[in-house]
């Protein structure tokens, strides 16, 4: 397929794509990154092997999986032109990535009430990538939140039809990917002490 063909607004609509997706691939590598230094840092002596990860932070697991298929069907209902469902869908899935954010936080603090913490004289390399890499990700979902929000208001400015929904499917794109990347992180975090 030549890229270079078709209308100004196909070519827009690839070029948007591709800004995403070059996006997402960066933010792999820099969590690819840091996953490999945890796993070079596991091999010191302070490394602590029995850590337990809170379980705000598998709750949360549960929560940004199940925002990720409010997204589908919020994207499943403006193909059908179903515009109060879409919004309802949107709008659970605004409230799910934001349960998500706060089980986060949950989780840090019951790390901390554990007496694990980030930095000073009680903590230690594991913690801190621990904290670092949720930390990013909340980050990110932050991201994807403020772009979850640009998407309600396109949609209740009537942007978006079952024949044009570029921006939602964009929007769901990250998300699904933030959801993908918090399973490999949960997964990670709790298969390599």
């Amino acid at each position: 397929m030549d890229l270079t063909q078709g209308t100004p607004k196909e070519k827009n609509d690839r070029a948007k794509k591709m800004m995403l997706w070059f996006g997402i691939v960066s933010l792999l590598m820099a969590f690819a990154g840091w996953t490999s230094a945890y796993i070079v840092s596991s091999s010191r002596e302070d490394w602590i092997a029995d850590l337990e990860l809170p379980t705000s932070f598998f709750i949360s697991t549960a929560v940004i999986v199940l925002s990720s298929l409010t997204y589908i069907l919020a994207k499943r209902a403006i193909q059908q032109d179903n515009r109060k469902q879409c919004t309802q869908w949107l709008v659970l899935t605004l409230g799910l990535g934001i349960v998500f954010i706060v089980l986060q936080f949950n989780g840090f603090s019951q790390m901390v009430a554990q007496g694990y913490y980030f930095t000073g004289p009680t903590s230690n390399i594991k913690l801190s990538y621990v904290f670092l890499i949720a930390v990013v990700h909340i980050a990110h979902v932050v991201a994807g939140i403020i772009s979850l929000l640009v998407v309600l208001f396109n949609h209740q400015t009537h942007k978006y039809s079952s024949k044009e929904f570029l921006g939602l499917e964009l929007g769901a794109s990250f998300w699904h990917f933030l959801d993908l990347l918090w399973l490999y992180l949960i997964v990670f975090m709790y298969f390599v002490k």
